[in-house]
């Protein structure tokens, strides 16, 4: 057992009068107490040893400068008014400056890497330029500086952050990736929020998903290409990802067709899209291959931006990060990288400039009639930009599936 601190620092740890402010060190003194008496027992009990803990720990102290904190003693952090706030256009995510450096440096590691990509898409059935365009976001291909301590950023979230459960799981799986042996205390980097390596994996995600892909006996994402690339490709497959086909492609819907047919939910095969006239903006005839095999309507700015039919394979992708404009951004970087591809032909409109109390409000007005919108966030999922559909349609307007400023009188 660790030994527990001394009689001072358990008086540090009793509470304060109520009329004496806390200060930091008091709260440092309390993180101690917590370390040895309340995180150690558990660690233990889950098989950690003594000695990966004190390693762990050996000069830790809590991060003040870390996002999300809640202080045991300070006055709590006030609540963001997130609904209060204007939600972003989508346009400026696809910065297409930094996706051609992207793709330039990427379609060079290709090259660089062929043999190791090849062995990974025989092993995984997860593309090349999938796996590097994952690889590219997150960190730059590895260039992005990981500075911070994992068990100093996880122990501080853990101790005293507005989501502590979720951290502390988080921590005691970092504990046991040290027990493994696979990385050292100095060596074991994560992001300010706890994501490891160039992956950059949760500790929960890293036990599940890292592979040692190079055969040294070590899963290592912080230094090994191979295991980086290897670990994205085992996340995806083990996530469902379908060999053998693409991820989506972007594609012109007839104004005909109501955009209101969007969602993982109501997937069809391609040869339905196909039927009703939704070509590819590329030209191309679908794949021979797909066009039996189920695919998605996606319309992330309604009919104000571009158009795509997807395949089950785009919300894979979203389980690395659940955004539609995540997954899109990788799939038009994956496609830059193996085949040349460029910017989406559709133009993000003019979209994204309403407050979110205003859309919260018409998510639930339209809960109110019956919709499934997804949640009243103020936020336009596929099932609240569906459900606008529907009702512009029910209500004889020319259905954009997207909220509009014009709506606000009309939808109460």
């Amino acid at each position: 057992m660790l030994r527990i601190v001394a009689l001072a620092v358990t008086a540090a740890f009793l509470p304060l009068p109520s009329h004496a402010a806390p200060s930091k060190a008091d709260v440092e003194a309390q993180f101690e107490q917590w370390v040895q008496s309340d995180l150690w027992p558990e660690a233990k009990a889950g098989g950690v040893s003594e000695k990966t803990f004190r390693a762990a720990f050996s000069d830790i102290t809590l991060n003040w400068n870390l996002p999300d904190l809640a202080p045991p003693g300070f006055p709590p952090p006030k609540e963001q008014k997130q609904t209060q706030a204007e939600f972003s256009s989508p346009g400026p995510y696809f910065n297409e400056d930094q996706l051609r450096k992207l793709a330039l440096t990427g379609r060079g590691l290709a090259a660089q890497y062929s043999s190791t990509l090849k062995r990974i898409e025989k092993t995984y059935g997860v593309p090349g330029p999938t796996v590097l365009a994952i690889w590219g976001r997150e960190t730059g291909f590895g260039a992005a500086k990981i500075p911070n301590s994992a068990i100093e950023v996880l122990a501080t979230k853990a101790f005293m952050s507005t989501r502590k459960e979720m951290f502390r799981t988080e921590l005691v799986a970092a504990l046991h990736i040290l027990d493994g042996g696979d990385v050292t205390p100095a060596e074991f980097k994560s992001s300010w929020a706890g994501a490891l390596g160039q992956p950059q994996f949760m500790p929960t995600s890293y036990l599940k998903y890292a592979v040692d892909f190079d055969g040294d006996g070590h899963r290592n994402i912080w230094t090994s290409v191979p295991d980086t690339l290897a670990s994205i490709a085992n996340y995806l497959v083990k996530k469902g990802w379908e060999r053998d086909r693409d991820w989506g492609f972007e594609v012109s819907i007839p104004q005909a067709v109501s955009c209101a047919q969007e969602g993982p939910d109501l997937a069809k095969p391609l040869s339905h899209w196909a039927s009703l006239g939704i070509e590819r903006v590329s030209g191309k005839a679908f794949p021979a291959g797909e066009m039996k095999a189920q695919g998605m309507m996606l319309v992330p700015a309604g009919r104000d931006g571009p158009e795509f039919i997807v395949t089950p394979n785009f919300y894979i992708i979203k389980e690395y990060n659940n955004s539609d404009l995540y997954a899109l951004y990788i799939g038009n970087l994956a496609d830059r990288i193996g085949s040349n591809g460029g910017a989406f032909e559709g133009r993000w409109g003019d979209v994204g400039k309403m407050l979110r109390s205003d859309v919260a409000a018409m998510q639930k007005a339209l809960e109110r009639q019956g919709y499934d919108v997804g949640g009243s966030d103020g936020l336009p999922g596929y099932k609240t930009r569906r459900s606008i559909g529907q009702w512009q349609a029910k209500n004889g307007m020319k259905p954009t599936c997207f909220p509009e400023a014009a709506m606000k009188g009309k939808l109460k």
